[in-house]
């Protein structure tokens, strides 16, 4: 029997598992079979990690992550979470190679995913230019020509943010209308730097090593034609990766797991979530480590009530004091 089992071995994940482990926990982490490290591993550099003056790549960042557990007694586990039972006190997690796991607590900390375009190019780019992330990547592509894919308030917002590195920004939608809040458009629209190419889809990014530029096509008349790029920013949303607690825990409106306030706890005793999969707005490294920090916080608190009420009190103590 375990105290605590951690789901997840992104920031959140591997963070919750430093504390977890330096509180004596012994936590179990289980990571995926094929996608340890959660969306940093597809992050080439990264400069706004605190502590990294110099910057560091993403899969060095986890790898660091990683043994900073490991160090302190974490064991890690590679394989996919298949179906998790919360009923009663103890938690159990059962595993694709079909073994059973069971704990006292469990931190659900699977992140989330960002939504692909499925083109052809995508994933062999994907850090070469293709990025789903401004605030992680925008720095990178000073004074260079580039495109954001969406017509949401995350694809204005990424737009907007992009032109303060960026020579020229293309906005690239499906339609001839922007889903976004009026406001964000009114920015996007007043910026000289962005330009709307409407009513087309990326039907192929294009380069070998590096992003050279998009193959589109419009929605339309089903003209082709291509648009130069160094860079391109996929802002279609993004969803948590929830689908193993759809029917066991809360969720918010947004699809993320509902938790008590600032707190960890979600809407089962004994279960806490953290990191990308109860933030639908910041979903940045740092945020998620320390959302990590409160899981294994919250839990090693859970651990120790639960303890002192388990302790029967001796019969002096429990017994009625009469007085005269």
């Amino acid at each position: 029997m375990r105290q605590v089992i951690i789901i997840g071995s992104g920031p959140a994940g591997f963070t919750a598992a430093i504390y977890a482990a330096r509180a004596n926990l012994q936590p179990l982490l289980i990571a995926s079979s094929v996608e340890v490290g959660g969306e940093l591993m597809n992050t080439t550099e990264v400069e706004n990690y605190p502590g990294f003056p110099e910057g560091i790549q993403g899969p060095d960042l986890m790898a660091k992550f990683q043994e900073q557990a490991e160090r302190f007694g974490t064991e890690v586990l590679y394989d996919d979470v298949t179906s998790l039972d919360f009923d009663g006190p103890v938690k159990s997690v059962t595993l694709g190679s079909g073994a059973t796991h069971e704990a006292h607590t469990v931190i659900y900390a699977t992140g989330s995913a960002y939504r692909k375009l499925g083109v052809e190019g995508e994933e062999r780019l994907s850090g070469h230019g293709v990025s789903w992330c401004a605030t992680c990547d925008g720095f990178f592509f000073r004074e260079k020509t580039i495109a954001v894919v969406g017509g949401g308030d995350s694809a204005m917002e990424e737009a907007t943010f992009l032109t303060r590195f960026a020579s020229k920004v293309y906005v690239i939608h499906r339609k001839d209308a922007l889903r976004a809040s009026k406001i964000m458009q009114e920015r996007a629209f007043a910026n000289e730097k962005i330009e709307f190419v409407w009513n087309s889809v990326v039907e192929e990014i294009l380069g070998e090593n590096e992003t050279t530029g998009v193959r589109l096509r419009n929605t339309v008349d089903d003209t082709v034609s291509e648009l130069p790029l160094e860079g391109l920013f996929v802002a279609i949303g993004n969803d948590p990766r929830t689908h193993l607690v759809h029917d066991k825990l809360d969720l918010t409106p947004e699809g993320t797991i509902w938790v008590d306030g600032r707190s960890s706890r979600t809407s089962v005793p004994g279960v806490f979530a953290a990191g990308d999969v109860i933030d639908p707005t910041y979903r940045q490294a740092i945020t998620a480590a320390g959302s990590g920090t409160v899981a294994a916080l919250d839990a090693e608190h859970f651990l120790a009530d639960i303890a002192d009420t388990s302790v029967e009190k001796p019969a002096a103590e429990s017994a009625e004091v009469i007085t005269a």
